[in-house]
């Protein structure tokens, strides 16, 4: 008789597409949502491709890719997030600066 061993998918596969997507989407709340979602996302990435990578016949090809497209998307979403974060800051500070220089005590 052969071992015939049934494959199965990848614990996290959904979650973390689901999270990458979510942390684009999100990336435009002031791009702390889409970095939260966008590290959880890859961090359940990071343990289920060690998962994949100790035995790799045991897991299913479509769970694998969507992993890596799950995986993919929170890169982008925590990239997004990031610069969406600095210019809410970098806007912060050029209108505070602008709005503190035509103060009306500084015409006295």
């Amino acid at each position: 008789m052969e071992n015939i061993s049934k494959q199965v998918e990848l614990p996290n596969h959904t979650a973390v597409m689901v999270l990458g997507i979510l942390s684009i989407l999100t990336c435009c709340c002031y791009g702390i949502p889409g970095m939260i979602m966008g590290i959880v996302a890859l961090s359940l990435a990071a343990k289920s491709k060690k998962l994949f990578q100790e035995s790799p016949e045991n897991y299913t090809s479509g769970s694998v890719k969507n992993l890596e497209t799950g995986r993919i998307c929170a890169i982008v979403g925590i990239s997004l997030s990031a610069f969406y974060f600095l210019y809410v800051i970098a806007m912060f500070f050029i209108y505070g600066m602008a709005a503190l220089s035509t103060m009306p005590w500084d015409q006295l």
